[in-house]
């Protein structure tokens, strides 16, 4: 029968493996968009401290380690802090720069835990769409 063609056209990584609930802002392993038109970054919170004030976001650069990261605008999403064991998405779709990630800002005041992750879709296979990617992202 073979692979369900779904299967590979997505790719799934890790963002931020689960930590101890902590106060301090965190950035997910960056993540090469090379040969996938878009990504959802994935994050899964557990229990949320009352008061805190959290959000997610989206960062782009072409640098291989971020060192140009720039946060993307629209991509902000505010949790609550009654949004507890909830699951949010931001959809990238063709992004600019060649390198993305996920950063989950807290107010290193309230701890939260939390997870991430990433599925890449719409992979580009062939030489001659890999080429239109390499021109548009950087």
């Amino acid at each position: 029968m073979g692979v369900p063609k779904a299967i590979t056209e997505f790719k799934f990584k890790s963002a931020l493996d689960i930590a101890t609930a902590a106060s301090a802002d965190r950035n997910g392993a960056t993540l090469d968009m090379l040969g996938y038109r878009g990504v959802f970054l994935c994050v899964k919170f557990g229990t949320i401290a009352t008061g805190a004030v959290t959000s997610i976001k989206a960062q782009q650069g072409a640098a291989s380690d971020l060192s140009d990261a720039a946060d993307l605008a629209g991509t902000r999403i505010t949790v609550a802090d009654d949004d507890d064991h909830q699951t949010f998405i931001i959809d990238l779709y063709e992004p600019v720069k060649r390198y993305v990630r996920v950063v989950v800002d807290k107010d290193a005041a309230n701890a939260t835990q939390e997870c991430a992750w990433y599925i890449q879709y719409a992979a580009i296979r062939s030489e001659e769409h890999t080429s239109e990617l390499q021109s548009r992202i950087t």
